[in-house]
């Protein structure tokens, strides 16, 4: 059997800490709740769950509050979770049974997180991250923002999710700010800080400042293949809000010679010669996503809809557009196969009138 410590930082989580701690409470040993500058009731909500309460000047960097979280940990394993993370029931107990079996060998232990989900709350999209660490391993977090841990040695997969379920509406400008400073302040950036730059430059709209940061990016060594692919296609949707259609395109392409191209990937070629009216075009990708096997555990980000529900709403259209209805038809089915209340279906289903 081994024991986990519950690392957290925090920050003005009074709406959402109860919720992660009641889900989790049940399965570690211990909770350590980091606070980086609290102005609300987080504090007094964390003292409910425990007496390991810490302070942490903030300094613009979230790898120094999770190695300070990290420190203060005395079990076996180090788990992170955000504020507004949970474990449903059924998760928790599947922690709760690797702890009872488990006998301490494994570096590191990744696990499945779902921060995306349909209209009826069905998780669609997700990826693993390193969840619990061995503390005698010695990892340390790396990355003033986007934070991680380069995982080495025994690495195991345990069949868990944490669900990332943000009540936020509005997203500030923190993260891209420290980034600006960052650059301001001549700090060098590694191949995934100018990932993450060049996403938070788009999210908030920077699209040619995007662009530029994705080509330096794609021409760095040493980068996760995942986030090169991610690269090609956040590039490609700046390109499109410029009006740069041929270099979206080529970005698209790129994005193909890093690795077998996932449903994503084939679905971002579709939607491109899709709305163009490029129905063969079209169709050739979408139903390269059908084909397109699934990828392993370590397989980076997942969008479940691209692997069927997307595509059969798409090869629908091209077809109806081809004038062949049986074709259209089918796909229609489809797709109510893989999602029969989603909205894109039920709409189809009227102009089919089945």
């Amino acid at each position: 059997m081994v024991t986990v410590s519950l690392c957290m930082i925090v920050r003005d989580e009074e709406a959402v800490l109860g919720r992660c701690l009641d889900s989790v409470k049940d399965a570690v040993d211990e909770i350590v709740i980091v606070d980086t500058g609290s102005a609300d009731r987080t504090r007094e909500i964390a003292a409910k769950y425990t007496d390991r309460i810490y302070e942490f000047p903030w300094r613009d960097d979230f790898s120094a509050a999770r190695n300070f979280s990290f420190s203060m940990g005395t079990m076996d394993y180090c788990m992170w979770l955000d504020a507004d993370d949970v474990m449903r029931d059924g998760e928790r107990e599947k922690l709760i049974a690797w702890k009872e079996q488990g006998d301490g060998s494994a570096d590191a232990v990744m696990m499945k997180y779902v921060t995306g989900f349909d209209e009826r709350g069905k998780g669609n999209f997700s990826y693993y991250r390193e969840r619990l660490l061995r503390r005698k391993s010695g990892f340390l977090w790396k990355g003033r923002v986007h934070e991680a841990i380069a995982v080495s040695g025994k690495v195991e997969y345990l069949d868990a999710e944490v669900e990332h379920w943000s009540i936020k509406k509005v997203y500030g400008t923190r993260n891209l700010d420290i980034y600006e400073r960052m650059r301001e302040q001549g700090e060098s950036f590694g191949p995934r800080d100018r990932f993450y730059y060049g996403r938070e430059l788009y999210y908030h709209g920077k699209y040619g400042e995007a662009v530029k940061n994705f080509l330096i990016f794609l021409e760095m060594q040493g980068a996760y293949v995942e986030n090169q692919v991610e690269a090609c296609r956040i590039g490609a949707y700046s390109c499109y809000r410029l009006g740069e259609e041929g270099q979206a395109l080529e970005f698209l392409l790129r994005g193909l010679s890093f690795r077998v191209p996932g449903g994503e990937l084939c679905c971002d070629l579709g939607k491109h010669f899709l709305d163009r009216g490029m129905w063969e075009q079209a169709v050739f990708w979408y139903e390269g996503a059908l084909r397109t096997p699934e990828r392993g555990k370590n397989g980076g980000f997942r969008n479940e809809e691209c692997y069927g529900y997307l595509p059969c709403l798409q090869l629908s259209v091209c077809y109806d557009r081809m004038g062949m209805r049986e074709q259209a038809l089918e796909y229609h089915r489809k797709a109510g196969e893989y999602k029969p209340y989603g909205k894109e279906f039920l709409r189809n289903r009227e102009y089919f009138g089945r």
